[in-house]
């Protein structure tokens, strides 16, 4: 892939990434989120956070599926986006729910410990989106790859906040943990093959 196609592919991946807020800002002022709309983007801003997580972790194996290294070109900003609407997810709650209502957000976490699992996921990302750069990889080394294998754990984190969050109809972060499952089981196969080989 030349690096002009590369550039019209990060483009359209780039608008591709904003229409979910699009839509989530265009249903707020359409009235077209249900009868709890709140809830709604709150919700979907997470769940979509967690996509383009997993989205992240599968540029590897399509790397290595297609022989090609454009797709790791793509993962920094697929994590960004990641980071951001985790962030922004995080943010719905604190605004839309709480109003920044501390003492109430305190009695919230204590009643309901997937907010913790959650926050402590998002919290744990921030190290890696403020190194996701290449000055900081330069910078940190070996010490880089290490600090990002967090992700992993990350990922992990946040799927269960998902379970955690979901009560009845378990089919949605089920699905979520099946693909973990296999990106996670694929990096493992892969390198226990290159530790025999």
């Amino acid at each position: 892939m030349s690096k002009r196609q590369l550039l019209v592919l990060k483009a359209i991946i780039f608008i591709l990434c904003l229409l979910p807020l699009s839509w989530f800002i265009y249903g707020v002022f359409t009235d077209q989120l249900g009868a709890n709309p709140i809830e709604v983007v709150t919700r979907g801003l997470g769940e979509w956070g967690l996509q383009f997580l997993l989205a992240t972790l599968c540029m590897t194996p399509l790397k290595d599926l297609l022989k090609q290294p454009w797709p790791i070109q793509l993962r920094r900003m697929l994590g960004l986006f990641s980071f951001f609407y985790l962030v922004l997810h995080l943010f719905s709650y604190l605004w839309l729910d709480q109003f920044f209502d501390w003492a109430e957000i305190w009695i919230d976490i204590k009643k309901r410990p997937f907010i913790t699992v959650g926050v402590l996921s998002l919290l744990s990302l921030v190290p890696l989106a403020l190194t996701s750069n290449k000055w900081s990889q330069r910078r940190l080394g070996r010490k880089w790859r290490r600090l990002h294998f967090l992700i992993y754990p990350i990922a992990i984190l946040a799927v269960v906040h998902f379970f955690m969050l979901i009560k009845l109809d378990l089919l949605r972060p089920s699905i979520f943990a099946a693909c973990l499952a296999l990106l996670l089981g694929y990096r493992l196969f892969k390198a226990r093959f290159w530790q025999k080989k």
